[in-house]
């Protein structure tokens, strides 16, 4: 009897299908919660590209402050000598492995979001807004490659099998192309605000405004009217926001998603508390959710290093009486206040729980300026663009803010453009990007000779391979279907 039972317990097959002592994904997304969580796994990772990460001494900020005319460094900073970069920097690593595992971790919950069973979702429209916030933060990876890599593979489906796991890199304008595709779509989904407790999400004035951003971006390069008017158009959408009245609230820990936000990363500390030797891809308490500003503050934490100040190229460029010089920096010794000034420290002392703004009305009016500027659109609408942004700077100040309106001259309004996007966004992380662009298409150029008026000494600045940053080893390794930027 005994062998019999256990022969036919033997034949029961069900006893087979053991599951997992840990979750999987197959028994993930079953639950509204468990898209909530995912979806704000894509925000976390927007941590690597702002926190100290002491522990692999990688922090990438300097990546998108330091190439440009606005900021510099005493110290030999590969981001400020440019002689310096190379496709070995663990930094350069480190910041394109982030952009994708960010791109990776989009484009699951799209997967998933398409295929989710009825039920499931039953908050009303909460399905297309993770959707929405899953494609722009999608879209923003593909415009922070192109800008920095000119091109990376580009993934948009989940990698499956090996010969996927090798695509070749993009050409021309692909990275921003499929950027704006999904912001167009993710403009349509997301909502134009959230509840108080989901602040910082982004909106559908993020997603026209970051599409707009990426269509002068495009129309930079294209020369096409097309691509400019279509631009105009998204910034057109934005509705409910406004300059806030002090320039410095853009940049204080006290007055984050205000009225002139678009998006900003929601600096914060861990649950436990912030610590900038670990990050935050754990199931633990304790971690790194903020952000090092002690470049600027010439924190304890630089070990020695030069601090980054502010470029004597950038505190000429301010008008008498312009309020944003003495805001920005002191014209003296250079020291830049953006972000320190009105900051906030967390619980570790290093890393600071004051936003950065990425994107912001200011930044969008002055894109709309160019936009109509370089389409051959009302000159005066243009510098009305303009006019608002040097008004709100000096609020009630004696210095003369308007620039004259019966201007015809393209050039004359495309330089104060530049200049007024030089004042207003320093110290930001945007003047290399519109440096990069404007180069690319002609409109300024970039040497040596460029950046030593801006700092002193030889800035090793070669202008066919400078302009990209180089692919890192850990891609060229092992994909032989990327192929590396010139020069490196």
């Amino acid at each position: 009897m005994f062998l019999m039972f256990v022969g036919y317990s033997s034949c029961d097959e069900s006893k087979l299908d053991v599951k997992p002592q840990s979750q999987t994904e197959d028994a993930y997304f079953v639950e509204e919660i468990e898209f909530e969580r995912a979806i704000y796994g894509v925000y976390a990772k927007l941590t690597d590209f702002y926190w100290y990460n002491a522990g692999q001494n990688n922090c990438v900020l300097p990546a998108i402050i330091l190439p440009g005319d606005d900021i510099t460094t005493a110290g030999q900073d590969e981001f400020e000598i440019f002689s310096n970069m190379n496709a070995g920097s663990g930094r350069l690593g480190y910041l394109y492995t982030a952009i994708y595992q960010m791109i990776n971790r989009a484009t699951i919950v799209l997967d998933k979001n398409a295929a989710v069973e009825d039920g499931i979702y039953v908050t009303p429209g909460l399905k297309d807004y993770h959707r929405g916030e899953a494609l722009f933060l999608r879209a923003y990876s593909y415009y922070q490659l192109w800008n920095l890599f000119g091109t990376a593979p580009l993934v948009t489906a989940r990698v499956k099998t090996l010969e996927e796991t090798k695509p070749p890199g993009s050409t021309g304008t692909q990275l921003l192309d499929q950027a704006i595709a999904d912001l167009t779509e993710a403009a349509t989904l997301l909502p134009a605000s959230w509840p108080e407790q989901s602040r910082g999400r982004v909106t559908s004035n993020s997603a026209n405004g970051l599409l707009g951003k990426c269509l002068v971006f495009k129309g930079t390069i294209s020369g096409s009217a097309a691509d400019y008017q279509s631009a105009i158009s998204a910034f057109e959408k934005i509705s409910g926001v406004s300059l806030v009245p002090a320039f410095d609230d853009n940049y204080a820990a006290d007055t984050e998603n205000n009225a002139e936000s678009l998006f900003e990363y929601q600096a914060t500390q861990a649950f436990g508390f912030d610590n900038p030797w670990l990050s935050n891809d754990f199931d633990n308490a304790v971690g790194a959710l903020s952000v090092f500003w002690g470049f600027y503050s010439n924190h304890s934490n630089l070990f020695g290093k030069a601090p980054f100040i502010a470029t004597q190229k950038l505190a000429s460029v301010f008008e008498a009486g312009d309020p944003r010089l003495a805001l920005s920096l002191n014209p003296t010794t250079l020291e830049f206040k953006k972000y320190v000034t009105r900051d906030q420290q967390n619980q570790s002392g290093s890393s600071s729980v004051n936003n950065p703004r990425i994107l912001r009305y200011a930044d969008v009016l002055l894109l709309k300026a160019e936009a109509l500027n370089e389409s051959g659109g009302s000159a005066a609408d243009a510098i009305a663009q303009i006019n608002l942004v040097r008004a709100r700077a000096r609020g009630a100040g004696t210095s003369p803010a308007a620039r004259s309106t019966s201007v015809t001259d393209r050039a004359v309004i495309r330089q104060w453009i530049m200049d007024e996007r030089l004042m207003e966004l320093s110290g930001e992380g945007q003047r290399w990007f519109d440096l990069r662009r404007w180069a690319l298409a002609g409109q300024v150029t970039l040497n040596n000779a460029f950046f030593s008026s801006a700092v002193p000494g030889d800035m090793g600045f070669v202008p066919d391979k400078h302009i990209n940053f180089p692919i890192p080893d850990d891609e060229t390794n092992v994909n032989p279907n990327v192929v590396q930027n010139p020069g490196y």
